[in-house]
């Protein structure tokens, strides 16, 4: 009887690690791409630490020597924490200077809480039962941005006026479905919608999106990384002449623009670190979706990275 309980004990505790062995991991490295979130999600009881930083245009108008290719500037800052609740679910809180703005400077939400759920529903097999991994992600923003006093007269001082207490909110959701296709190559795409309590003149409170990232191991050490986010938006596939227009102004250049960035990755003992390019100046969601106006062609890209931290509770 002792044998067949043994038996029996030893059988399950095969089984259980022949299941967990089925499962894809490190479909990406981290749980960030670069704008973008991932498929991944914390293991249980993980505790996250991170520090990001955008800095300012590395050339351009505003960029170059005198800046230091936009070492001198800070553009956007977020620091906060996310939670392994169990290695399916994640939590996370941040602070985020916040900033995305209009066609022509015109400031977006700033001085930024954001509120971040994550859930992996499926994950990625061995043997292709599960050919893929599907993770969703929601992000609630607010700012605790003074209110402004604008005459109304310019419109996109609208957005810092808070008429009422919900104009501060922003929320973001989306579906990410990724695949390692091999240990070299990994490929994800990421329907979104993003909305607005409060918008500008002529602009949209509620924004669909659909996103794209790869990660390529390069060598065992380096691997590159990008990502893409495209607004389906009738406002942000508009010229300049539609702005200037809209805003009153004479020879205006602005409009919005894909979020797109590339970075470096290195491994070092069990942590990455990585160096990313983009032209995105936000770094949550709601910010860098609605409100990237910066130019790719123009120079109008930045240098980041992220800190980031684990430890066990």
């Amino acid at each position: 009887m002792k044998n067949i309980i043994l038996f029996t004990i030893c059988l399950f505790a095969c089984i259980s690690v022949a299941t967990a062995q089925d499962f894809v991991f490190q479909t990406f490295k981290d749980r960030r791409v670069i704008n973008s979130h991932s498929v991944e999600t914390l293991p249980k009881r993980k505790l996250d630490i991170r520090i990001s930083h955008r800095f300012g245009d590395m050339f351009g108008d505003n960029g170059g020597v005198s800046t230091f290719f936009g070492l001198e500037n800070v553009a956007d800052v977020l620091i906060g924490a996310e939670y392994g609740i169990t290695d399916n679910w994640d939590v996370g809180l941040y602070r985020a200077k916040g900033a995305g703005q209009f066609p022509g400077g015109s400031a977006g939400l700033r001085q930024l809480f954001n509120g971040m759920l994550k859930y992996r529903a499926l994950r990625q097999t061995t043997d292709n039962s599960m050919p893929f991994t599907l993770t969703f992600v929601g992000v609630a923003t607010i700012s605790a941005a003074e209110k402004a006093n604008s005459s109304g007269d310019d419109a996109p001082a609208v957005i810092s006026e808070f008429p009422n207490f919900s104009d501060r909110m922003a929320y973001h959701f989306q579906a990410i479905i990724g695949r390692k296709f091999s240990n070299g190559f990994s490929l994800q795409i990421q329907p979104g919608y993003t909305h607005r309590n409060l918008v500008a003149e002529a602009d949209e409170n509620g924004i669909f999106s659909l996103g794209i990232a790869t990660r390529i191991q390069i060598s065992k050490v380096f691997g590159i990384v990008a990502d893409a986010t495209f607004p389906f938006s009738s406002v942000r596939s508009e010229d300049e002449a539609f702005f200037a227009d809209l805003y009153g102004l004479e020879n205006f250049e602005g409009r919005f623009y894909p979020a797109l960035g590339i970075g470096l990755e290195i491994e070092t003992g069990g942590h990455v670190f990585q160096v990313n390019f983009t032209n995105a100046t936000g770094l949550m969601e709601t910010d860098y979706i609605p409100y990237t106006t910066s130019d790719w062609t123009q120079g109008e890209f930045r240098i980041g990275f992220t800190i980031s931290r684990l430890f066990n509770l």
